[in-house]
């Protein structure tokens, strides 16, 4: 059978060198991971998603909960043969990894956790997922992305960061990417998750990201016993996309850790802490 979701599958699995699989965030589709594709496929294999209602995915209008993202996944990396990997996801896509890793538990060698945070939604958070789901709906994309690019990516991003970023949010089905947003309404506290997290993690954040601030980033770096935090200057809500040599070169080391081949990203024992 043929896997649901639409994908990329670059580079070749490499002894000693462990698969890298990347979850896009909202709404966004797997071409947001394209500066990583081609940097770390020469020497590992990489496979990056579309995940159900983005991209070439099929679309199931509703409610998409973050636990379906996350089955999606775990049924593609099945089918394709990969048993076990490093799993990086940005905003929505490092809840939906988060939730990975309580499916998959030590498949996950190495978390990878950009720009996101693992708290449930508030109340007031919920209502105005919906709403905007409502809104979405009835107006299409195009209106929500002209309003949130300014927030996605820092102001002096390159403008063709800035234009692929926008395009990506108005060619995003609004059935699907609506689903999603009332899936997020529904999400549970990862909190107890993360404490127990044995794996390596990387945390990394733009420094003026205003979805998901720095301060978001050091609560996970706290929660997760193993972990290294890596602030990027000069970016928003996307530094894979607004400064990928600091991303990749932060990803770099800590697949190396990973995969054995390099010291650990953080330079400390367990429970070792990095900022900056």
């Amino acid at each position: 059978m043929a896997p649901f979701l639409a994908y990329e599958d670059k580079g070749t699995d490499t002894a000693g060198r462990i698969p890298l699989v990347l979850v896009h965030g909202h709404p966004f589709d797997r071409t947001m991971w394209a500066p990583q594709l081609e940097f770390f496929a020469p020497t590992r294999r990489v496979i990056a998603p579309d995940l159900r209602g983005y991209g070439a995915s099929p679309v199931t209008p509703g409610t998409t909960l973050l636990s379906r993202f996350a089955e999606d996944v775990e049924d593609l990396l099945d089918d394709l043969g990969v048993d076990a990997f490093v799993l990086a996801g940005l905003s929505m896509g490092g809840q939906i990894a988060m939730e990975c890793r309580a499916r998959l538990g030590d498949r996950v060698r190495g978390l990878v956790l950009a720009d996101t945070f693992a708290e449930p939604e508030t109340p007031a958070g919920r209502t105005a997922r919906n709403a905007l789901a409502d809104r979405l709906l009835t107006e299409g994309m195009r209106g929500y992305a002209d309003e949130v690019l300014p927030k996605m990516v820092a102001p002096h991003a390159p403008a063709a960061v800035k234009a692929h970023v926008h395009r990506m949010m108005t060619s995003a089905p609004p059935e699907g990417a609506a689903a999603a947003l009332r899936g997020r309404a529904e999400r549970p506290d990862y909190r107890p998750l993360l404490r127990r997290v044995t794996a390596p993690a990387l945390v990394v954040v733009g420094a003026d990201d205003e979805f998901t601030p720095v301060r978001d980033a050091e609560t996970l770096h706290a929660l997760l016993p193993d972990s290294a935090l890596r602030v990027i200057d000069g970016c928003g809500h996307l530094p894979n996309l607004e400064r990928p040599a600091e991303f990749d070169a932060a990803l770099a080391e800590f697949l190396a850790r990973v995969d054995g081949a390099g010291p650990r990203v953080d330079g400390a024992g367990p429970g070792g802490r990095h900022g900056g």
